[in-house]
């Protein structure tokens, strides 16, 4: 039971960090409502569309 492992020990630091940067991103997105993007996808989609009402 007191034999370290090199692997189980990089397992379980590498399971803290990854959690730590998932709730700190989770934090710094929290309030985003995610406007931008939806902006930026229906512009595409009115440009593809205007594209294909053309070839009509």
């Amino acid at each position: 039971m007191g034999v370290f492992d090199v692997g189980v020990g990089l397992a379980f630091w590498l399971t803290l960090a990854s959690t730590a940067l998932c709730v700190g991103y989770g934090l710094w997105r929290w309030n985003k409502d995610g406007s931008e993007m939806q902006e930026v996808s229906t512009q595409k989609w009115d440009d593809e569309e205007d594209l294909i009402n053309k070839g009509l």
